[in-house]
């Protein structure tokens, strides 16, 4: 019987796969393209830093510690995973030299150094001489010259050498000091890459030796590490320790070399005993092999040049341009802001109002990751310089997001607030911030909690699709302050009148509402929006559901280890992902075809999640968002641009096109843009309105005080 589970590794595989696929597909315009290979490179990378280099972990232990969905050992997913992509690889260089065609035609060119030509080889020699040249450090590796040490995903010049008849190596790092391109003279927009620059200066560094071949190269190393109770204790300051690992993190073993260009025998036999690696674990490329750049590329593009190569601009609709007071507005109702279609700005504007607010006595709040120049940090010191009591649980273990949270941290504590550094064993993910209130006339307390699906990070909260609810509800509200209390004292186990909390009752509390469902059997709906399935206990859960009849719709933009369709197991589970302009991050909880339970939360259902974080899920209650956010999923399902079907060998399917084209996310973006127009044109008429009312009262003003003249007269 065919199994319904998949690997994790390679179902994420397959997801980044869609993500590079997007680089093909007609609606997208061709800088965006370039944007998709840059994604799927950088998301590549940091698989192999994070979950290759955790199989490697494990598989050095000696015990074998095998896949509970697959029964796959550390070392045959890591076997796997090495053999599914050199295909992709291909695809990579093949897509990526698709895209450059194109671009040429709008005379947008990468050039090789072979392609220049007098002038613009004039032009590049003059900049390295300059700008480059006394900056540059090569190292001969012989007897007396050790292996230097290669950072992680850094690129770097390596060239076989001779000299006398003896061979060595040498290498040249390509620093991240340097410009990554250089953009060239004339009339098109030409550019030449960095790495190239150096390599063709290779002749010229090792002067005194033949060049017997060069190739631009790059490694990366295993950046998983343990955290360690043990170790921690040792350190009075919980930041001090969190600094050794991060030092300690970027010497750990290398998982992956990559070329390009392929390596000759001798330099890769070199390389692979100096790194201590595998051939499987080598990988040549033609196209860039770090490709960061692209972002910075595409704003030094002139506009004359560019215009129709990336997506239309569109506004965000910020519902605090049309409202004198946030605050005021959740008092009066629950509101929802959907990102990117919705500004954050609302939200930071409820906090730059409770940080004035008289009345606003604290403010509490949870922080994943930040953004630069953080807005939210700026109103949270703003509010504890005013008086308020500011709490803030700072997670200091959010992965590659350590040390500016660090940093964080420290400025917040010395500008006032209360710092919490979360848990050892658990990841503060949740995304819930408690403002409470003090009214002046009764002297009762009231609150406004934000609980959202994604980080309070005003950057991707413009690139990433999330939810962010605001409500006066002062039953969320008590949850939230009795939440926060719990926090503060280690207690993982609080009691909630509504909120779900992991690693307690989040699992168990969505785990009863899937067997409300599977009661109802045929009557039965499940509905779900996340990122990842890796649960099994929710695994098995809903492949019980779907043999008892129930419909279980789930929209996964990443890793799914549940297979849908299998015959007599998972047969009534739809899995469709959704790939687009946006990164797609909700994660949302419906159950119930009529009288449904409706659930946003920080949590996905990955293990990880729901048995090692600290995660809030909470019920919307507010009529008229859970019509929205149904509606919300209900296009999404319509999607048949970005979206995909998953067929029960695990692989992403085009959704046929019956009538017209669909993109929920285009869709979303007209709904933003009429929002912004209907708002306007109210706040026209009510002003309008103002004004008329303002001058029928300076007429009847006028009126009585012509009748009182009268009267005095007399």
């Amino acid at each position: 019987m065919k199994s319904h589970f998949q690997n994790r590794e390679l179902s994420w595989i397959r997801f980044n796969e869609r993500v590079l696929l997007e680089a093909t597909e007609d609606e997208v315009p061709d800088l965006e393209k370039l944007k998709f290979i840059s994604i799927f490179i950088s998301n590549l990378d940091e698989f192999f830093m994070v979950r290759v280099g955790s199989l490697h972990d494990l598989s050095s232990l000696k015990k074998e510690v095998k896949d509970n969905k697959t029964g796959m050992n550390a070392e045959e997913q890591i076997q796997a995973i090495l053999k599914s992509l050199p295909k992709i690889y291909e695809e990579k260089d093949e897509i990526f030299n698709k895209v450059s065609e194109s671009l040429e035609k709008s005379n947008i060119r990468q050039l090789k150094y072979k392609d220049l030509d007098k002038n613009q080889k004039d032009f590049v020699k003059d900049f390295y001489v300059k700008r480059i040249d006394q900056l540059v450090s090569p190292q001969i590796v012989d007897l007396n010259h050790p292996f230097p040490f290669l950072e992680n995903t850094k690129l770097y010049a390596i060239a076989q050498l001779e000299k006398d008849k003896e061979k060595v190596f040498g290498i040249v790092p390509v620093r991240n000091t340097y410009p990554k391109y250089l953009v060239l003279p004339g009339e098109n927009f030409e550019y030449i890459l960095m790495e190239e620059i150096i390599l063709n200066e290779i002749e010229e560094i090792f002067k005194d030796y033949e060049v017997l071949s060069k190739n631009i190269i790059k490694v990366t190393r295993n950046t998983d590490f343990v955290d360690d109770r043990d170790t921690w204790e040792e350190f009075d300051d919980y930041t001090e320790y969190m600094k050794t690992i991060l030092k300690k993190r970027k010497r750990l073993n290398v998982v992956r070399l990559e070329s390009e260009g392929s390596l000759n025998r001798a330099s890769l036999k070199f390389l692979l005993k100096k790194l201590e690696l595998e051939e499987a674990a080598y990988f040549s490329s033609v196209s860039p092999l770090n490709m960061k750049y692209v972002f910075d590329l595409i704003d030094d593009i002139p506009k004359a040049i560019k215009t129709g190569l990336l997506y239309k601009e569109f506004r965000q609709y910020n519902p605090c341009d049309y409202s004198w007071s946030v605050t005021e507005d959740i008092r009066t109702k629950d509101r929802i802001l959907s990102y990117p279609y919705d500004s954050m700005d609302t939200f930071i504007a409820l906090l730059k109002e409770a940080a004035k607010d008289p009345e606003c006595k604290s403010i509490k709040i949870t922080i994943y990751r930040l953004a630069k120049n953080s807005k939210v940090v700026r109103y949270l010191t703003e509010a504890a310089q005013n008086g308020k009591e500011v709490t803030v649980f700072v997670e200091i273990k959010a992965r590659f997001d350590e040390e500016s949270n660090i940093n964080y941290a420290n400025l917040l504590y010395e500008e006032g607030c209360n710092i919490i550094y979360g848990f050892n064993k658990y990841k503060m993910h949740s995304k819930i911030c408690l403002i409470t209130y003090r009214d002046n006339m009764t002297g009762n307390l009231n609150y406004i909690t934000q609980i959202g699906t994604g980080n309070y990070n005003e950057s991707t909260a413009k690139q990433y699709t999330d939810f962010a609810l605001m409500t006066a509800n002062p039953e969320i509200g008590l949850d939230a302050t009795d939440f926060f209390k719990n926090m503060s004292i280690g207690n993982l186990d609080g009691k909630y009148k509504h909120l779900l909390q992991s690693p307690t009752s989040l699992k168990s509390g969505l785990m009863n509402l899937v067997e409300r469902e599977i009661q109802k059997g045929e009557d039965g709906y499940i509905f779900c929006k996340f990122n990842s399935l890796t649960d099994k206990d929710f695994i098995e859960k809903f492949v019980e559901a779907s043999q008892k009849g129930v419909k279980v719709d789930l929209i996964i933009r990443g890793t799914s280890c549940l297979l849908p369709g299998i015959e007599g197991q998972s047969e009534n589970i739809r899995i469709r992902s959704i790939v687009g302009r946006f990164l797609e991050h909700p994660r949302v909880y419906v159950f119930g075809k009529d009288k449904k339970d409706i659930y946003i939360s920080s949590a996905d259902l990955m293990t990880r999640n729901t048995e090692k974080r600290v995660e809030i899920a909470t019920p919307v209650l507010d009529e008229e968002i859970r019509h929205r956010i149904i509606k919300y999923l209900e296009i999404q399902m319509q999607d048949n641009v970005g979206a995909r079907l998953m067929n029960s060998d695990g692989e992403y399917e085009k959704i046929e096109i019956e009538n017209k084209k669909i993109s929920s996310q285009n869709y979303f973006i007209s709904e933003a843009e009429d929002k912004i127009i209907a708002s306007v044109d109210s706040k026209k008429e009510n002003t309008e309105e103002n004004n008329l009312k303002r001058k029928n009262k300076e007429k009847n003003h006028g009126l009585f005080l012509n009748k009182l003249l009268k009267i005095f007269k007399k």
